[in-house]
């Protein structure tokens, strides 16, 4: 039995054979803007709790960007702490969501991710690639930092490479290098193998043990029971640094070249 539903945020949600796929999508390299953040932390968190979810699949549409990062049209929009902290905000639930979702979850990454798209790739259980999704942390170039999706992206590849990432803004980092430090699980050359593989590790856990995977879960997440506050406290350091005059220049730069390149 299969059942497809669409969040407010556009958000879908397909289930059937006790896999739920939570797909995303956005014209603009599948950005995420708050509304599609919302939506994403409320579909992880309503299939962690329904009966007929044994494991989820984070995926997004389109076949080779995964997550373009933050939306540059909302970040242009904001101009108050409280804006600020909601758009961020966002990023936090996501990643909490993700984290205390009591179910195993995949990531399907068949392109680039970007920014918030690397801290999704990263708070995932377990995450797979094509060898086109090439990742960059490109924050600190409007002004910011990956303070809310930091944590995550350091407990999976560890500081040294994410601060690698962080630093070094200019340029993509290989799918290859990426498994190297271990975001991905594996690399695939297609989209069409990735799916084949996905469909065959997320058939094989729908088959087994849901407490047993739960308690798995429990302790790959040890030492993150702070995270509700900490990411809060992250997202009002990137909401306070988005507002000053050298983000806001650099956003608003990179806003009307994405405007002029859309129309």
């Amino acid at each position: 039995m299969s059942t497809d539903f669409t969040l407010e945020g556009g958000v879908q949600v397909t289930r059937a054979h006790g896999i739920a796929h939570i797909e995303f999508q956005h014209p603009q390299s599948n950005s995420l803007p708050s509304r599609v953040l919302a939506a994403l932390a409320q579909a992880i968190t309503d299939e962690g709790s329904h009966p007929d979810s044994r494991v989820i699949v984070l995926r997004s549409a389109g076949d080779r960007v995964f997550c373009g990062g933050a939306s540059f049209d909302e970040l242009a929009t904001i101009r108050t702490e409280e804006e600020g902290l909601h758009f961020f905000g966002g990023f936090a639930g996501v990643i909490n969501a993700l984290r205390t979702c009591p179910k195993l979850t995949i990531g399907r990454i068949q392109g680039k991710a970007v920014g918030g798209g690397v801290g999704l790739a990263s708070a995932v259980d377990y995450c797979l690639a094509t060898e086109h999704a090439a990742v960059k942390l490109s924050e600190l170039a409007v002004g910011i930092g990956p303070f809310v999706v930091g944590p995550a992206v350091a407990r999976k590849i560890g500081m040294s490479a994410m601060s690698q990432l962080a630093i070094d803004a200019s340029e993509f980092r290989s799918a290859a290098w990426a498994q190297q430090q271990g975001l991905y699980a594996e690399v695939h050359p297609d989209v069409m193998a990735l799916d084949a593989r996905i469909e065959t590790l997320a058939s094989w856990l729908s088959t087994q043990s849901a407490s047993a995977q739960a308690e798995l879960k429990k302790v790959f997440w040890e030492g993150t029971e702070n995270w509700d506050q900490l990411l809060a406290e992250r997202a009002a350091i990137s909401g306070a640094l988005v507002r000053t005059p050298e983000s806001q220049a650099a956003i608003q730069r990179i806003h009307q070249a994405l405007s002029t390149k859309k129309g």
